[in-house]
């Protein structure tokens, strides 16, 4: 038993004798964890804090097309009124709410030039308080371009930029805030462009119209009395 204890004893003493030999290599590796701490609570502060205003959101988060969480408010012409719903982490974010403020964020379905049918579906579809994630892509003003994903079940997420363009209610257009030689720009906008192209084929929402009144013309052009009174007016022009 003595024996244990004196070896014991001469393990901790060459411990000891270690970490006065190297208190300079112990005070860094302090210092660095502490700083990596620093490091990891100042990403979770911006992670769990609540973005009010569009111009407050890293640049950061932009370049690198995070997603965040949101709260439908409204839907209006100039987009969708969101309230950002950031992540919770226990303490951080009851410290947080002391402090911040109240607003909602202005976020626009990116590549999708809305029709008035659109909006009119948007706001059937999209109820107050729905949840939705809305992947950042550009900044425009105060306004954000985003794809907006809205739960459709448990393992079911919709994109509305997508359905919007699959239900004819809208046309494709550029994509705010990507560069045209990126990757992640043209993935998208061929996604668009193929939901687009389904209404066409199928003749839904404004395509339907516009095969409508392009029926009519073709059937005027066509009429007989249509086509004489054409070749009357061409005439009575070669004399006049």
């Amino acid at each position: 038993m003595a024996e244990r204890r004196s070896a014991a004893g001469e393990a901790l003493g060459r411990v000891s004798e270690w970490a006065d030999g190297h208190l300079g290599l112990l005070r860094s590796l302090s210092a660095g964890l502490a700083a990596a701490g620093l490091l990891l609570l100042a990403r979770s502060v911006r992670l769990t804090t609540k973005f009010t205003n569009a111009v407050d959101i890293p640049v950061e988060f932009i370049e690198k097309n995070v997603k965040l969480r949101g709260k439908i408010h409204h839907v209006t012409e100039k987009g969708l009124e969101v309230e950002h719903i950031p992540i919770t982490i226990p303490i951080v974010t009851s410290i947080q709410r002391k402090w911040q403020s109240k607003g909602l964020l202005l976020v626009r379905l990116a590549g999708v030039e809305l029709a008035p049918s659109g909006l009119v579906w948007l706001q059937k579809e999209l109820k107050p308080s729905q949840m939705v994630w809305f992947q950042l892509l550009g900044r425009e003003d105060l306004a954000l371009e985003c794809c907006v994903l809205v739960n459709k079940g448990r393992f079911l997420s919709v994109c509305l930029n997508e359905e919007i363009l699959r239900q004819g209610l809208g046309r494709t257009a550029r994509i705010e805030g990507l560069h045209h030689d990126s990757r992640l720009y043209w993935k998208l906008h061929k996604r668009l462009l193929r939901a687009e192209l389904k209404a066409l084929k199928k003749n839904k929402g404004i395509w339907q119209e516009e095969s409508f009144s392009e029926r009519v013309r073709d059937r005027i052009s066509n009429n007989k009395c249509v086509q004489t009174l054409k070749q009357f007016v061409n005439w009575l022009r070669s004399y006049i």
